[in-house]
């Protein structure tokens, strides 16, 4: 008989309902394509749509030189997060292509999502995020930092 451990216990009553997530998506290479007006007004314009085209609502978000975080839920429990953070590629790209000459591809293919588990977790991440910019020496004050915002009020329950 192999004994119980602690840690496999614990598993089956960890559920969070109505997750908000973490995402950093970076572009292929690295390359510095993101922090300007005008890829601002894409990225803004297609993140409006994610809630009512794919379910998913947008909060917090920080556009970086050459990746971008931002925050989100399922508003609706229509598609997955891989399919909205997807499509939210997709379109931000053709936008860019279209748009402002953008070669492509302009995105890395994957992207990196954490589970904010409390109110607590979600106002940490939020803070380290503002202060990117002031940590890549941008500006002197997260506040002074012109790609940020909010598109929907969404909380950790």
């Amino acid at each position: 008989m192999i004994p119980e451990r602690k840690h496999l216990r614990r598993l089956d009553s960890v559920w969070i309902p109505n997750p908000v997530y973490f995402i950093t998506a970076c572009t292929l290479g690295r390359t510095d394509r993101l922090a300007n007006e005008d890829f601002h007004a894409i990225a803004l314009e297609v993140w409006r749509n994610c809630e009512t085209l794919y379910g998913w609502a947008v909060g917090r978000y920080v556009l970086m030189p050459d990746h971008v975080h931002f925050f989100t839920c399922d508003a609706r429990g229509e598609r997955t997060l891989s399919y909205a953070v997807g499509r939210w590629k997709e379109w931000t790209a053709k936008y860019c292509a279209q748009r402002l000459g953008f070669a492509m591809p302009l995105w890395q293919p994957e992207f990196f999502d954490h589970v904010l588990r409390s109110s607590e977790n979600y106002g940490q991440k939020w803070d380290y995020v503002r202060d990117n910019p002031v940590r890549a020496g941008l500006v002197a004050a997260a506040e002074d930092w012109k790609f940020q915002g909010e598109i929907r009020d969404i909380r950790c329950d």
